[in-house]
């Protein structure tokens, strides 16, 4: 009985054994298993972790000079971007030689015309008003005739087109030189000319009320000099001071004062104002649009009375 109970624990022993020993094996080969496959997927995924941050690198550099990635990063000669933020400095400071300036004219030019220029041909239409005697908004008083027109608020710029002379020209060939006394307002569009319906009917029918123009500026020939008068009201304290029979359009008007000559602001009523007096009485100088400056002395401060003078705006 004995040797037969050992026999059988014995076998139990070489069993477990045998079965422990089996485990083991096992593990031992899923471990060297699992350590061998290990570095595989590593080298795998290696790959496009790596790629990652080269575009990376690519993209945060281009904010550092541009918004535009093709402003900062230039190839060079290996084909690698090289990113500069002096490539984008001038884009976004450009130097004056980038920034595009207008030809040079003669002093005072430039900052005399205005919307209308010399020179140059605009487009609109010419409708028709009764004119009367021909005066105006721009306060000239009746007209010795009444080739005269109003010109749309947007051209006729606060009085600056008063005195104009504009040669319209219609569709059909026929055309009519007209001095600008007027304003014509909304509705009236940009390059829309009213004209007197005197002035209308040597272009068209005034039955037809309407009809498209070409016009540009004009600098007659004339005999007449240009007057100075003073507005009502006008004295040593307060003067308005108006210009009148002017070839070119007036763009400034400025007073002799103890400082230099001073530029009094302009009305839509076409008369240059000193509020506080400063200069009513003393020197006038006049320039028009082509930058030409005359002046005028020994005028005295009369209200409402017209003084020519001996000088005109040479004829261009």
């Amino acid at each position: 009985m004995t040797t037969s109970r050992q026999a059988a624990r014995q076998r139990r022993q070489r069993r477990r054994l045998v079965l422990g020993a089996t485990v083991a094996v096992t593990a031992v080969s899923v471990l060297a298993y699992l350590v061998m496959a290990l570095p595989q997927d590593r080298k795998a995924d290696a790959g496009p972790t790596a790629a990652t941050p080269i575009a990376t690198t690519q993209e945060a550099a281009t904010p550092t000079g541009s918004a535009t990635p093709s402003a900062t990063a230039k190839p060079t000669a290996t084909g690698t971007p090289s990113p500069t933020r002096s490539a984008t400095t001038p884009a976004a400071r450009p130097s004056p030689k980038a920034t595009p300036r207008p030809p040079r004219t003669a002093a005072g030019t430039a900052s005399t015309t205005g919307r209308i220029q010399p020179k140059t041909t605009y487009q609109g239409v010419a409708t028709a008003y009764e004119a009367a005697d021909g005066n105006g908004a721009c306060l000239f008083g009746p007209s010795p005739d009444l080739m005269i027109a109003a010109m749309n608020t947007t051209d006729y710029e606060t009085s600056r087109a008063c005195g104009a002379y504009v040669l319209v020209r219609a569709a059909n060939g026929k055309s009519i030189t007209v001095r600008i006394t007027n304003e014509c307002p909304l509705p009236c569009a940009p390059g829309q000319i009213d004209l007197s319906q005197q002035a209308f009917a040597k272009l068209a029918d005034l039955k037809v009320g309407r009809i498209p123009i070409t016009w540009q500026l004009l600098s007659p020939s004339t005999s007449e000099t240009i007057s100075i008068r003073y507005k009502t009201g006008s004295s040593q304290y307060w003067c308005g001071i108006q210009a009148i029979g002017h070839r070119n359009p007036v763009a400034r008007l400025e007073v002799r004062t103890g400082d230099g000559w001073r530029q009094l602001p302009r009305t839509e009523y076409n008369y240059f104002l000193s509020e506080g007096g400063s200069g009513c009485g003393s020197s006038i100088r006049l320039t028009d649009i082509y930058g030409e400056q005359l002046i005028i002395a020994g005028l005295a401060v009369r209200p409402n009375v017209v003084q020519p003078t001996r000088v005109q705006f040479a004829q261009h």
